[in-house]
């Protein structure tokens, strides 16, 4: 095998890499309508069977329906029940802008205010939540334990779920200026005795949210229960139409990061049992993660309604007794914003691998790492990656060194071997050991130019997959018309000078033998420029600045071989 077929075997391979990329966006199936009620699959979030149970199963009888849920899109609210129509309270911080529902005190909408949607609309914060044809909602409520004799509906009374209505002392709370804490209030009551609060604190300057249930039982009997919280979400409508594909689904972590597609949520439920962790649905960019305190059972569900699938991934505490006069307390945090890995690191453990870099994050989070050091001394990311372009330029040096040299002395050997093939060309056999003489006569190494390009391939696929999944990256401007590095260059430059180096740096090699081999090494360029014309800029401008660091490199030492 000699260079040219190599570097032919390695292009032809990236291609397909980024192919296998869109392919798995277009394996993603939209949601599916559903034939029948709502039925649901997986592990529930309900009751144990009995005291100690631990993570028992219970038939979704025992459970509030998850597909009650929000109204569909132009939809009123739930209408009046004994306790008054249901009602949205606006919270709003320095960070994020929530609306939540007095039925059940579910997070409805959450709009991060620091995040705009585009740079075109900077005053229009990105809505991570929102009340659309699609459902993307936080539930969390009480359930009580199972007591033997009395029926379900009776227990329902006990505790308030999702499904309950609570009553707020204001339609309207704002962190105030100078506070660092804003608390909302929610309260139920069932008559009899039985008193629960719903508190959300949030703070300034974070994205975190603290979920609280007090109980208080004012009744003659013990009361037994738990709390659980669920993140349900439906597929994004538009996932099929990104370029390239990242991840959406649910992820959990219980001492290791594992994750689920939607569609594989239906066929593989889990329940399983968690001291800490946390529980997360995923997009490009964002997460929602509600962070586990102590011993929880994990598990996810899926229901089929009218508006299609929805998604459902949870968690559920111990149980709390509380005895006649007294109090219990259950706590739970939920983190809702972008995946800015430097904050997430220092909320919970393995909440930065949600910026999930695939096989090779090994190599990625140094990457990272070095590229926002570079940043921050710089002010810039654009330039950040040129300046890390540089160093990992350097760090190769004489790995590539070693292939360009190989690459001159083929190309000033080339007539001779073109004077080879046409002599034995008829005798393929002959003419294969007359060219192995002839490499070993002249000392080359016919895969030197191919071996170190080679190694250099995981860490490209690796900062391949920084520049894509990083939200510091996100609207982050370079120099005069690229603005965003997380999307394409709206004019087509970058990728088109790219192409322009990738045929500069085809000239300088040799010129394969085959004719039909060297026509496809100059159709890549022009494969390569169509493909990156839609990658992100960042990405692009990555493999321009490469490119010129390797013809550079390339020119001198083919100099350097033909002087001599």
């Amino acid at each position: 095998m000699d260079n040219i077929r190599l570097i032919l075997y390695l292009s032809f391979a990236l291609v397909l890499f980024l192919l296998w990329e869109r392919w798995q966006e277009w394996q993603t199936p939209p949601a599916t309508p559903a034939q029948a009620p709502a039925t649901a699959s997986g592990p529930p979030a309900g009751h144990d069977t009995g005291p100690g149970a631990g993570a028992a199963q219970q038939p979704d009888a025992d459970l509030p329906e998850a597909v009650a849920a929000a109204p569909r899109a132009g939809q009123a609210p739930a209408s009046a029940d004994r306790r008054g129509a249901s009602r949205r309270i606006r919270v709003r911080t320095d960070m994020v802008e929530m609306m939540i529902d007095t039925r059940g005190g579910d997070i409805r909408s959450l709009k991060l205010l620091k995040v705009p949607v585009s740079l075109d609309t900077p005053d229009v914060p990105f809505t991570l939540f929102g009340e659309s044809a699609e459902v993307y909602v936080v539930q969390s409520g009480l359930l009580h334990d199972r007591i033997n004799g009395v029926a379900a509906a009776q227990l329902k009374k006990l505790a308030p779920s999702h499904h309950e209505y609570y009553r707020a002392d204001a339609g309207e709370y704002a962190l105030a200026d100078g506070a660092d804490e804003l608390r909302v209030v929610l309260r139920w009551s069932n008559g009899a005795g039985i008193e629960a609060d719903k508190i959300y604190t949030l703070r300034r300057d974070s994205y975190l949210v603290d979920i609280e249930h007090i109980v208080r039982n004012r009744g003659g009997e013990r009361w037994v229960g738990r709390q659980y919280r669920q993140l349900r979400r439906s597929e994004i409508p538009d996932a099929g139409a990104r370029l390239l594909y990242t991840f959406t689904g649910a992820a959990w972590y219980d001492g290791k990061y594992n994750k689920l597609a939607f569609d594989e949520l239906a066929e593989q439920p889990f329940v399983q049992r968690v001291a800490g962790g946390w529980v997360a649905m995923l997009q490009h960019y964002f997460v929602s993660a509600l962070l586990g305190d102590g011993e929880n059972d994990f598990y996810t569900r899926v229901t089929r309604g009218e508006r299609g699938a929805e998604y459902i991934i949870g968690m559920r505490s111990d149980p709390v007794t509380v005895e006649p006069g007294g109090d219990g307390r259950f706590s739970a945090r939920l983190f809702a914003g972008p995946k800015l890995q430097n904050r997430m690191d220092e909320i919970a453990d393995g909440l930065e691998l949600t910026t999930d870099y695939g096989i090779l994050t090994l190599l990625s989070k140094p990457l990272f790492w070095l590229l926002d050091k570079i940043n921050n001394l710089v002010g810039n990311w654009g330039l950040a990656i040129v300046l890390l372009t540089v160093l990992i330029k350097l760090a190769f040096y004489k790995l590539s060194e070693a292939s360009y040299k190989s690459m001159a002395r083929m190309r000033k050997l080339q007539p001779s071997l073109m004077s080879l093939r046409e002599r034995y060309q008829d005798d393929k056999e002959r003419q294969h050991k007359e060219m192995m003489a002839f490499y070993k006569k002249e000392k080359i190494n016919p895969l030197g130019g191919c071996l170190p390009i080679v190694v250099q391939i995981p860490v490209f696929i690796a900062l391949y997959w920084v520049l894509l999944e990083s939200v510091e990256l996100r609207q982050a401007p370079f120099m005069l018309w690229i603005n965003d590095l997380s999307t394409r260059d709206p004019y087509f430059v970058l990728p088109l000078l790219m192409g322009a180096t990738m045929l500069i740096q085809t000239k300088l090699n040799p010129t394969p033998p085959d004719p039909l081999q060297a026509k496809v090494m100059m159709a890549l360029p022009v494969i390569f420029t169509v493909f990156f014309a839609f990658f992100p800029a960042g990405l692009v401008l990555y493999w321009f600045v490469n490119n010129l660091l390797s013809i550079a490199q390339q020119w001198m030492i083919n100099r350097r071989i033909e002087a001599a």
